[in-house]
């Protein structure tokens, strides 16, 4: 019997030994080597530390002989202007570094944010060196595939908090709504709403606790009547102003949490009539290319999507270098931007 492992050991560890070895079938064995995604958690870990073991070896997804030239991008929908800019950022970064982009929207259709299922089979035969996910929410099993595989990835601007040791670039949201609600003080509101987004998402929750610090800061109490949440659309926010104005005492400003929001804050004030910013005074968030287009132009908090993108890509780089940076969540500062949407209230 020491023979016959001495043996085996010396010509290395077939699948089938590895199978036995984790108490699953050949053809699970085969899924996990070969990157496929339907494979439980519990069961991708028993083989994959079996393969670990016996020192079972993987035959590479690409020449590693040459430096790598492909990588992902994940985005949320290829239709919106934020993806354009994510992408534009993405692809110049990429052009510097020599790599090639293969650009995807496996999260458009899905719930949550979440790449469809089988999406992370298509990137093992595709041989992608690294992944960028913008706006995503993964699985534990997702996460689970991308440590097994031992691909690099990064998030731009993750939908929710992501495992500690994941690397993520985002914007500062919460000091983007200090900066939105004390310009809208500043300028002597004091009945200032919010309509932000989904609580549980994590660029809204930001937005709307720097909401809350600007007005503490200013001695102001926050009305709970004054905060609105939806999801991060026109509709939605188009219901959520009209409940604003429908208030006994509605707001005189509101900070909406999204460009394409604010576009929903703005239709239901002409719709009752009113005048923006002599009648209410609005802020978005993003500066997208639709608060330039909007009248009277919006104000809005600036987060610079095409750089976040550009260093992610970057960070991307070095971890399939080998490198591991040194901190895991990387913050770019906002900024307002004053355009014709904010005005002193009426007296």
């Amino acid at each position: 019997m020491v023979r016959t492992a001495s043996a085996s050991a010396a010509a290395g560890p077939t699948l089938a030994v590895v199978a036995r070895e984790a108490g699953v079938s050949v053809p699970t064995a085969s899924k996990v080597v070969n990157g496929r995604e339907d494979v439980a958690p519990e069961t991708r870990r028993r083989v994959t530390e079996a393969l670990d073991r016996l020192g079972y070896v993987r035959r590479p997804r690409f020449d590693a002989s040459k430096p790598p030239r492909l990588v992902d991008l994940v985005v949320h929908s290829l239709e919106s202007s934020w993806s354009g800019a994510v992408l534009h950022g993405v692809e110049e970064a990429a052009h510097d570094a020599g790599l090639d982009v293969v650009v995807s929207a496996a999260l458009s259709r899905t719930r949550a944010g979440r790449p469809q299922r089988g999406w992370l089979d298509k990137l093992t035969v595709r041989g992608s060196a690294g992944v960028l996910f913008n706006l995503a929410e993964l699985t534990d099993s997702q996460y689970a595939w991308l440590a097994q595989h031992r691909t690099p990835f990064v998030l731009i601007d993750p939908a929710v908090e992501p495992p500690s040791d994941v690397v993520s670039v985002g914007a500062a949201n919460w000091q983007g709504g200090v900066t939105a609600t004390e310009h809208l003080l500043a300028l002597g509101h004091e009945r200032i709403a919010v309509i932000a987004g989904p609580r549980r998402k994590m660029c809204s929750s930001a937005r709307v606790a720097g909401y809350r610090s600007a007005l503490a800061a200013a001695g102001l109490p926050q009305r709970a009547e004054y905060l609105r949440n939806g999801g991060f659309d026109e509709s939605t926010a188009h219901r959520r102003m009209r409940e604003l104005l429908d208030l006994p005492e509605p707001p005189t400003a509101v900070f909406v949490c999204s460009d394409a929001m604010a576009l929903g804050a703005y239709r239901a004030a002409v719709e009752r009539g009113l005048r923006i910013p002599y009648d209410i005074s609005v802020v978005g968030f993003d500066d997208l290319p639709e608060s330039r287009w909007t009248t009277p132009a919006l104000t809005t908090v600036r987060q610079p999507l095409a750089e976040m993108a550009a260093t992610a890509l970057r960070l991307l780089v070095r971890m399939m270098d080998g490198e591991r940076p040194e901190g895991t969540r990387t913050e770019l500062s906002t900024r307002l931007v004053e355009r014709a949407s904010t005005a002193p209230p009426r007296r």
